[in-house]
């Protein structure tokens, strides 16, 4: 492949257009217009958007629009010394301050959010949920007659008791069991919920550290339906900080039913060293212990030497 072939394929750029690119005045005339007074700033540059085509930037000095440009683009025709207005916009330069990105709000929705009047659609393919049994698209149930047997039937007209439970009595039993719904938890979905449950009120909590027992062994325990029963119970003590919410069998608080006795509050050991007391010494030595010489009958007469 030769140079001049590698030339032919690389793009051009085409250099920006003389008189366009010198209709500077224009230009910000266009976007003083459409902007508010006073915030056009300095001319930011030229760039060629085609041949005859140039855009021109100047700084926007609008509060809250760091690094944004406004942005005036001019053309004129071929042979033409007249150069026209094309647009003008307001955009966002290299180091501009932008908004956030825009994020859905089935990724925005935190648990808490949802308040009176709400509605949360749920997405067809959750992975918390999977099909349940409704009855609905179920055939009725096999007849325990042959094809020969039932046209027999038909053309003696007899009558022909059957034990196999009709689709009515299945729905009712299954309605009677919950099971008339369109979507239950999944599995996925039951881990999720379990993580999140024992993360709130599970052993590792500060109150369970605490707790003179786990809930476990408390009668204001309500234990759970299915497998979660083995791990998991509804705290009835309306005293309790997880009063009506689903609690770990290892979760405990200060209302445990067998608590009867209150804890007495840790005494501190008595101190080595008593720095608040204060010992009695005597102002003289008592007589009798040793350190005082007796005294003679005779010393109460003697001369002190007094005239």
């Amino acid at each position: 492949m030769s140079a001049a072939t590698t030339r032919s394929r690389t793009p051009r750029t085409p250099a920006p257009d003389r008189l366009c690119a010198e209709a500077v005045d224009l230009a910000r005339e266009a976007a003083a217009e459409v902007a508010a007074p006073g915030v056009i700033g300095e001319h930011a540059g030229v760039v060629a958007e085609g041949d005859r085509v140039v855009t021109h930037f100047f700084e926007c000095r609008e509060p809250g629009y760091r690094g944004w440009r406004w942005a005036v683009t001019v053309a004129r025709a071929s042979r033409a010394k007249v150069v026209t207005l094309g647009e003008t916009v307001l955009l966002p330069g290299p180091d501009a301050l932008l908004a956030p990105e825009w994020v859905p709000w089935s990724e925005r929705l935190r648990p808490g959010d949802m308040g009176p009047g709400d509605l949360l659609p749920t997405e067809q393919d959750d992975l918390r949920l999977e099909p349940g049994y409704t009855g609905e698209d179920v055939p009725p149930p096999n007849s325990p007659v042959s094809e020969e047997m039932a046209e027999l039937v038909d053309a003696e007209d007899a009558d022909l008791v059957s034990r196999t439970p009709s689709r009515g009595s299945i729905a009712a039993v299954a309605e009677e069991l919950g099971l008339r719904r369109a979507r239950v938890l999944s599995r996925y979905g039951l881990h999720v919920a379990a993580d999140r449950w024992e993360d709130n009120f599970g052993a590792k909590t500060p109150m369970a550290q605490a707790a003179p027992a786990p809930c476990v062994s408390c009668g204001f325990l309500m234990p759970l339906g299915g497998s979660l029963k083995q791990a998991f119970g509804v705290c009835a003590n309306e005293f309790s900080p997880a009063d009506g919410r689903v609690v770990s069998l290892t979760y405990g608080c200060g209302g445990h039913s067998e608590a009867a006795v209150m804890p007495k509050p840790p005494r501190p050991a008595p101190p080595v060293l008593d720095s608040m007391g204060a010992d009695e010494f005597p102002l003289r030595p008592a007589r009798d212990s040793g350190s005082v010489p007796p005294v003679s009958p005779d010393a109460a007469s003697e001369d002190l030497g007094h005239s």
